[in-house]
């Protein structure tokens, strides 16, 4: 009975299944490079070439891969798609992408070659959000999640400059995520004009070490690129793993003995807050970033920021009556003159394309817009002068307008502006964003947070209305209340501070 009782004992071991492991088959990629952009002046050198050898390598560690090449929106929805079709539960799913991204209402977005940018909706309508991406992939049921984004790149789209913010930002994922950007957060980083980029170079060289976790490899790809750029560049990782992943299949998650980790990189070099800041975590609670190069063992992660409370929106309150201001002459503003900005690359095809039709709408709103995001705010307003002189009923010319003469101090125009554009479109948030500022320089607090609210019920993720419902706030006497939304705004970028003082606000 003994012998029998054991014999099936066996049996029944070898009957009931054991946890599910990660196998090859469950490791699927897609890995895009995008480089021949209408809008850009040339194809992009690096992102076909680094794409390739990304999914080269991916192939021998095991993966199942997708490639595209120079993909329309279409063609990247089809791409994403088919990669979602191929997850199983458990399933490792990693996206790998090269070419332009643009960061709108605190997103990160990816662009396809066909897409047609001149307003912040045509980032949301053309453009591809990795943390959508990402959700989607976690309700397939992947288990880990991984994005490498090579997307830092000073881009053709930069038309927007009310809303626009250079570089990617912060990826708020869902947990089981790991993402890495080729540069610190709202940075760039120009293409070196080789066939590779020095991410992807760093990239392919950690994979290749065995024995190593995934968060290790990153870790260490960042460092080499930090060296070897002399901390011009610092790449941006951000995880929510809650288990081991190696890129190497069978990588017994061990550290390696006898190779040692790479030499620390040099201290960077001072450089302009806005071209390289200090990255800050997202204000969610999934993914927690670190721009810091680590030691091992890893220090535990610091707490998530918390997630800004919004409130409802407050009843409409009357626009304040304000004292005429007087316009500024054109120059007076101290910004650079016409003259000075001539010769950049976008202002020079703008001014030859109003050589050709002094009523190319679109040129005059454009170029209104760059001289803006220069200082040159009495050039801007001008031509969004004339842009409305054309169409007085622009209520994006309306707006950046009215963004502009507050920057200047022309609060009552600017308020005249920002009503216009509301009463075209009342839940226009950025006009909404817009008054909230002419509100508060003129110190019409209550309006001010009316606002802010009403923008940040439409879109939470408002840092401007954040911070600036945080200032009225404290200038009305809610001291605890608007040092929350200030925290918060902070958390969600570090130089909102800066961007206000440059408006006037501190």
């Amino acid at each position: 009975m003994k012998i029998c009782f054991l014999f099936l004992l066996s049996l029944l071991v070898l009957i009931i299944p054991t946890a599910p492991s990660l196998a090859a088959g469950d490791r699927v990629a897609l890995v895009i490079g995008n480089a021949k952009y209408p809008d850009a002046d040339s194809p992009l050198k690096e992102p076909i070439n680094d794409a390739r050898d990304v999914a080269d390598e991916l192939k021998r560690d095991g993966f199942t891969v997708e490639t595209g090449e120079n993909l329309t929106g279409d063609g990247m929805r089809r791409a994403f798609d088919k990669l979602y079709s191929k997850i199983k539960p458990g399933s490792v799913a990693l996206i790998f992408y090269s070419g332009f991204g643009i960061q709108s209402a605190r997103q990160s977005y990816m662009i396809p070659i066909d897409a047609q940018i001149w307003t912040e909706s045509d980032v949301r309508r053309d453009g591809f959000s990795i943390e959508a991406i990402l959700g989607e992939l976690n309700t397939r049921g992947a288990g880990v999640k991984i994005a490498l984004i090579d997307a830092s790149r000073r881009n053709p789209f930069e038309r927007r400059f009310r809303s626009f913010s250079a570089g990617l930002t912060p990826v708020i994922a869902p947990n089981g995520t790991l993402v890495m950007y080729s540069a610190a957060l709202a940075s760039v980083v120009s293409d070196a004009g080789g066939d590779h980029s020095l991410f992807v170079q760093e990239l392919l060289k950690e994979i290749r070490v065995p024995d190593l976790m995934a968060e290790e490899t990153l870790n260490r790809t960042k460092m080499g690129v930090t060296r070897a750029s002399r901390g011009e560049q610092v790449p941006w990782i951000s995880s929510s793993l809650a288990e081991d992943f190696s890129f190497i299949p069978g990588a017994s998650g061990s550290r390696p003995t006898a190779a040692t980790p790479p030499p620390a990189p040099p201290a960077p070099p001072p450089a302009p807050v806005a071209n390289n800041p200090s990255p800050a975590p997202p204000a969610a609670p999934a993914p927690v970033a670190s721009n810091a190069p680590p030691a091992p063992p890893a220090p535990p992660s610091p707490p998530p920021a918390p997630k800004p409370q919004v409130e409802a929106a407050l009843p409409p309150a009357p626009p304040p009556v304000l004292p005429p201001q007087p316009v500024l002459p054109p120059n007076a503003d101290g910004g650079p003159s016409a003259d000075a900005l001539a010769e950049d690359p976008t202002i020079k095809g703008l001014n030859a394309k109003l050589a050709a039709n002094p009523d190319d709408v679109n040129a005059l709103y454009r170029r209104g817009q760059v001289y803006a995001s220069k200082g040159a705010y009495t050039l801007a307003i001008k031509d969004f002068d004339d842009t409305l002189r054309i169409n007085s009923k622009d209520v994006e010319a309306l707006n950046n307008r009215c963004w502009t003469r507050a920057v200047v101090g022309d609060l009552q125009g600017a308020l005249k502006d920002c009503n216009e554009a509301l009463r075209l479109r009342p839940s226009f948030v950025d006009a909404l964003d817009s008054r909230g500022l002419v509100n508060l320089k003129s110190g019409a607090v209550k309006n001010a947070i009316a606002d802010f609210d009403a923008a940040l019920k439409i879109n939470p993720r408002l840092t401007s209305s954040l911070y600036g419902r945080g200032v009225a706030k404290q200038r009305n006497g809610s001291a605890q209340e608007g040092a929350l939304d200030v925290a918060n705004a902070k958390a969600m970028d570090p130089n909102i501070v800066q961007e206000f003082a440059s408006y006037g606000v501190r």
